[in-house]
């Protein structure tokens, strides 16, 4: 069996960015308390996640083994953000244990709002196994440890690639390219590329692996924008979206489709060809199904194409982390370590199959995981997903996530949206998403 994966819901940050902003000015003026305990028997923590909780004889078992008892919370990724927020800036309790998103670690580091992990955990010994820790990493200090490993692919229907007589593993953008214009011209397929040109998260990842793939980053260190000469790698990768959308090779109906949306209705059905930015896992728990497929067999993992060879996969995980709100922060910790240890991760992803499974889980983070699961033939691709997790994966922010990050996000989708369009320039969108920027970095 494959790894059981839940699909990625796409952001949109609105409510998010307005609660970073109050966050921002009203951090610790609430007139709450809490007082923090360091039992860690015969105590109940509370564990809020955007995800399904894990089988009820896995939570028994964790109970039985440290007395811990654990009340599960499930709740939507941006009402989940909203009630971190909440519960922080008022000092009060919201949970032990909860969602530490890799785009949310610059705000919490610099709020202060989360343990620093190390406090509870070898973090050092951890980074090894665990390549995309760095993700969650702010000021010298692990805010949340990653419980799952996500990080975006480009996905081809080889199947439709060979039917074209092209090459299914271009290696470069230019080969890339020329191969879906050609898929087009012989009629295999009327529009081959799926870009989420929807205003929301899913465009502005799209556009920071699309950058990544012409050589570059997005922000500097210091937050400053790297892609405002129409030379930079992501002034390129800008121009390169919009004009496959204007040339034909993405659906004009796009302009609205998210990037959850176009995986599982145009991808997974045969209408496009190839997802750039695609999430790692579909193969095995989308394409390969056949509920939720048409092409089941047919679509592969491909090194993502760069310049002049496979350029980097930028990582987008989930984490878990302990807020300073917490009531029993060291029994909240010890359940982290069962919850992200390499034997959970396995049986999470159905490696004892679907009663030890959790329905919403990606693929693990701890590179022995995949290594056991794609050993055993119960990850599809995992030879190439533990590579490209292991060698390629990357921060989309080398330095960490900036604080203002969700207001950026905004900015970017929103212009490129627009410049989708037509309502605007390329030139137009990236001068007022490095506007924002330069704003935003200058606080």
């Amino acid at each position: 069996m494959t790894s059981i994966r839940a699909k990625r819901v796409p952001r949109a940050f609105t409510a998010i960015a307005a609660v970073a902003s109050l966050a921002l000015v009203a951090a610790g003026c609430g007139n709450g308390s809490n007082t923090a305990s360091d039992a860690t028997k015969d105590v109940t923590i509370t564990v809020a996640l955007a995800v399904d909780p894990p089988p009820k004889a896995a939570l028994a078992e964790f109970t039985k083994e440290t007395g811990i008892k654990v009340t599960w919370s499930t709740v939507d990724w941006d009402s989940l953000q909203t009630k971190i927020a909440a519960a922080a800036t008022a000092k009060t309790y919201f949970a032990d244990a909860t969602d530490v998103d890799w785009s949310r670690v610059g705000q919490l580091g610099k709020l202060g709002w989360f343990y620093p992990m190390g406090q509870y955990v070898d973090t050092k010994a951890l980074a090894k196994d665990m390549p995309q820790l760095t993700s969650f990493t702010s000021d010298g200090n692990v805010v949340g440890i990653p419980f799952d490993a996500s990080f975006l692919v480009t996905t081809v229907n080889k199947k439709m690639f060979q039917a074209a007589g092209v090459d299914p593993a271009p290696k470069t953008m230019t080969e890339y390219t020329n191969d879906l214009r050609k898929i087009k011209q012989k009629g295999i397929a009327q529009y081959p590329l799926d870009i989420p040109f929807a205003a929301a998260e899913g465009l502005s990842t799209y556009w920071y692996q699309t950058t990544a793939a012409f050589g570059g980053t997005v922000l500097d260190g210091k937050g400053k924008p790297q892609f405002e000469k129409p030379g930079s790698p992501g002034y390129k990768a800008a121009q390169w979206m919009v004009d496959a959308i204007k040339g034909g090779l993405v659906p004009p109906g796009n302009i609205n489709v998210s990037d959850s949306q176009g995986q599982q209705t145009l991808m997974a059905k045969g209408r496009t060809a190839s997802v750039f930015g695609d999430y790692s896992g579909n193969v095995g728990t989308l394409y390969d199904v056949p509920a939720s497929s048409s092409v089941v067999g047919q679509v592969e993992y491909l090194a993502t194409p760069g310049v002049s060879g496979p350029g980097a996969n930028l990582s987008n995980p989930d984490g878990i982390g302990i807020p300073k709100t917490a009531k029993y922060p060291a029994a909240a910790a010890k359940f982290i370590q069962w919850f992200t240890s390499a034997k959970n991760q396995a049986d999470f992803a159905g490696a004892r199959g679907a009663a030890h499974a959790l329905p919403s889980y990606n693929m693990p983070s701890r590179l022995t995981a995949v290594n056991q699961l794609t050993k055993a033939g119960q990850l599809k691709g995992g030879a190439q997903l533990a590579d490209m997790l292991k060698n390629s994966s990357r921060p989309v922010f080398p330095e960490g996530a900036p604080s203002w990050y969700p207001n950026f996000s905004n900015a970017v989708y929103t212009n490129l949206h627009s410049a989708a369009t037509g309502t605007i320039s390329v030139p137009a969108a990236i001068k007022a998403i490095a506007d924002t920027a330069n704003k935003l970095a200058q606080g």
